[in-house]
């Protein structure tokens, strides 16, 4: 394990000027430029042919999670602007958004010392109706503040009101407010479940039409459930990787896609993805504590250097079917789990045979997670990218791996 936390993040730092930050996405998701790494072998297509690239037995796996309007901003009378983001609830998503007032949620605030006490509130229009919104803060400690919101008429449900009062959470990095164009763009056409506060951004390059198409040439999708946290744009601040803390995330797996997993294995997997890829991953690791800590185990939490610990050889076929005993054990249909998993070079893919993914910010864990898939040839392929006029980050190109 010491090998891998004494891995020095200046190693996967490289020069991205800011002219290659892609601050708005192309007019068609599909027309944006794929760099294809292929036996060993890089060149650069169009994202609408990549069925011409993708093996022909290839499953690829869609995160379903949908950005939430994240963002509040709340106007004191004293004239200070308070901003409070919304990382997640302290009851589980679904609930969270469907219920009525009040509720708990553990958020950032910006301009925080401008707000002791108080509450903070601001008049909103929600389909039609005046409605006003509370914010108070009861708990505040070194990485969130515990904030319950009010509202009246209190019979509407918060997502309602998130939709109606809150702005979509861009990446810091673009260094720009949300457009009206952002609902649309910064959302994957197959988003189902609210909870996130960055997009899948792999998945944005996907159209219906594309998807049909990749469908009717006989590649076969599934879906799984991350909530992308804040934390996935925290770079690593640290000298060596192993004083990072990971955040952790929720994922929401159903049993159908264990089992369609199964019947893949031996053949290829390819998240779209790093959050895709993440979930994947820690069902093994999932499956592995199942096996090692009994099936009445309830906290389904992958620590992010459980996998570089010392554990009992398990095949990814046993750790799946651990899985499934587990959900018939309790009568479930879905997984729930959290994961701060860490994917760093040295570690040892157990499910997925390729990704499909964005260009990563330097010294980013995502980079360390593509390390980790194609080795050093993520050198070579950043360096085509950033010859080749390739655009980066959330809005920009992608990239299809297939090592």
């Amino acid at each position: 394990m010491n090998e891998v936390k004494n891995i020095s993040i200046e190693e996967y730092d490289y020069p991205l000027p800011e002219e290659r930050i892609a601050k708005y996405p192309l007019a068609e998701r599909d027309a944006s430029k794929l760099l294809v790494l292929k036996d060993s072998v890089i060149q650069a297509s169009q994202f609408k042919h990549i069925g011409q690239f993708l093996p022909k037995d290839a499953l690829l796996i869609f995160n379903e999670t949908k950005v939430i309007r994240a963002r509040l901003q709340f106007l004191k009378d004293t004239g200070s602007h308070i901003e409070v983001f919304c990382l997640e609830p302290d009851d589980d998503y679904q609930i969270a958004f469907s219920s009525v007032s009040p509720v708990r949620w553990k958020c950032l605030v910006g301009n925080s010392k401008r707000w002791r006490d108080g509450l903070l509130s601001m008049t909103l229009n929600v389909n039609g109706e005046s409605v006003v919104l509370n914010a108070n803060r009861v708990e505040k400690n070194d990485q969130y503040s515990e904030i319950e919101f009010s509202w009246a008429p209190e019979n509407m449900p918060f997502a309602s009101i998130l939709e109606a009062a809150g702005e979509i959470p861009l990446p810091p990095y673009l260094h720009r407010d949300a457009e009206p164009e952002d609902r649309d763009r910064y959302q994957t056409v197959f988003a189902r479940y609210d909870g996130s506060v960055a997009a899948p951004t792999a998945g944005l390059h996907f159209t219906q039409p594309l998807i049909a198409d990749l469908k009717a040439a006989g590649f076969q999708f599934d879906e799984v459930t991350l909530h992308v946290g804040a934390g996935t744009f925290r770079p690593v601040a640290s000298e060596t990787i192993g004083e990072h803390a990971m955040h952790s995330e929720t994922i929401i797996v159903r049993r159908s896609l264990i089992e369609n997993l199964i019947r893949h294995l031996g053949k290829n997997i390819i998240p779209v993805g790093t959050t895709s890829t993440r979930t994947l991953e820690s069902l093994y690791w999932i499956g592995l504590m199942l096996k090692e800590q009994g099936l009445e185990l309830r906290d389904l939490h992958v620590d992010q250097w459980y996998p570089y610990e010392n554990h009992e050889s398990l095949t990814t076929e046993e750790a799946l079917q651990m899985i499934l005993q587990y959900l018939d054990r309790h009568q479930l249909t879905r997984l729930e789990a959290s994961t701060s998993l860490m994917i760093a070079p040295s570690y040892k893919m157990r499910v997925i045979t390729g990704l499909i993914t964005n260009f990563h910010q330097p010294k980013s864990t995502l980079l360390l997670l593509v390390s980790a898939l194609i080795g050093e040839k993520w050198k070579e392929c950043y360096r085509f990218a950033l010859d080749n006029g390739f655009r980066f980050l959330s809005y920009g190109d992608s990239c299809l791996f297939l090592p």
